[in-house]
């Protein structure tokens, strides 16, 4: 990328959490807007297949994204570098599809010091859990349904185990540190009316949260004994939901709406809309924060118009 020294300095002071404003009057409104130093860091290349589709925060002040149309993991650095980490193999049946989608694809993403784990969908044997140390070569850890589209992805740090959500066919799986696979809830929340059902997935208070991008809801099912408890609603009427992440506080949690073009706050019953496509979303996927810094990559699915990676200072 062809950035001047000063724009590194700011994108560095942005993606490492200093949450600077941009210069100008304060705005006159009797209640403070909920996000301030709305900006895009880092403008991807559509036509690579660099839509980013999930991300977690790096060291250093770096970022790390799977780009679902290239299959890529990589690294944002906090100058705005990209850096490629590793590329699943492509699927080794032509004729595969994948689900829903129709293209093989990257989607969850796990970093766990130098290793990681990836979600990988390709309609064939491919499909699956992969895995890599930092600048080795990527491994499949598990295979999963190959008529299913493994989408998000978390570490449960006390068990070690990774909790996978599958999209199309409405379940959550778990992958052992070996591999092994079992599946820990089918509760029919979690089912698509349409196109894709369960999607984003994070660990909370005793439980496992999930959206259902079809439903617009996000749910909460406790740890049991045999697996995951029933699914109960916690959050409604978020259009095109994907990925999400709690802020600290409570339960509050901030969500992408893919189809909307929208970054929300839920906090109990209340849904308060944050970022739009007027500040540059553009299909939002994820989020993630470092400090009060909202970190939003978009991959343009739909739009097909500037994946790009947005950060802003919260207000909480």
């Amino acid at each position: 990328m062809n950035i001047t020294l000063n724009r590194r300095a700011l994108l560095a002071a942005v993606l490492a959490g200093a949450g600077a404003v941009a210069a100008g009057a304060p705005a006159e409104a009797s209640v403070p807007a909920p996000v301030s130093g709305v900006r895009i860091a880092v403008h991807f290349d559509l036509a690579a297949g660099q839509m980013p589709e999930n991300i977690v925060l790096d060291r250093d002040g770096s970022v790390d994204v799977t780009f679902a149309g290239s299959r890529q993991v990589a690294r944002v650095g906090a100058d705005g570098r990209i850096r490629v980490l590793a590329t699943p193999p492509a699927p080794a049946d032509p004729a595969a599809v994948t689900p829903a989608l129709g293209f093989p694809l990257v989607t969850g993403l796990v970093r766990d010091g130098r290793t990681f784990y990836v979600a990988y969908a390709t309609g064939s044997t491919e499909t699956g859990v992969w895995t890599f140390t930092e600048g080795g070569r990527p491994r499949q850890l598990a295979a999963l349904p190959s008529g299913g589209l493994p989408n998000g992805m978390t570490r449960d740090p006390a068990s070690g185990l990774l909790y996978v959500t599958d999209s199309v066919q409405g379940t959550i799986h778990t992958v052992s540190p070996r591999g092994v696979v079992r599946t820990v809830s089918a509760d029919p929340a979690l089912a698509a009316n349409g196109l894709l059902g369960v999607n984003g997935i994070k660990i909370h208070n005793r439980a496992v949260y999930v959206s259902n991008l079809d439903e617009g809801t996000i749910l909460r099912l406790p740890f049991g004994a045999r697996g995951l408890g029933p699914a109960r609603v916690v959050a409604t009427g978020l259009t095109g939901v994907d990925d999400f992440t709690f802020t600290g506080h409570g339960d509050e949690i901030i969500a992408t709406l893919n189809t909307a073009d929208q970054v929300v706050r839920v906090t109990g019953n209340r849904t308060e809309v944050l970022l739009t496509a007027a500040d540059g979303l553009s299909n939002p996927t994820s989020v993630v924060i470092r400090g009060r810094t909202l970190l939003v990559p978009s991959a343009a699915y739909l739009t097909r118009n500037d994946p790009n990676l947005l950060v802003a200072t919260l207000r909480h």
